[in-house]
C-alpha cells in the first residue's frame, strides 16, 4: 500500500491513518491513500 503527500507530490510506503515506513504519521488530510509507485527513497519507504 501507498500513501501520497498532496502538498509534496511525494508517495510513501505505509497506509492513510497509520505511519509511512519513514516514520511521518499519515493522519492529517493532505495525506491520501494511492496505487502509485513509491518515490521516497529515505530507508523505510525505499526498502
Amino acid at each position: 500500500m501507498a500513501v501520497k503527500n498532496t502538498e509534496t507530490g511525494e508517495v510513501h510506503k505505509g497506509y492513510k491513518g497509520g505511519e509511512t515506513g519513514c516514520g511521518f504519521d499519515t493522519s492529517a488530510s493532505h495525506w491520501v491513500s494511492s496505487n502509485e509507485r513509491i518515490t521516497c527513497d529515505k530507508d523505510g519507504c525505499k526498502n
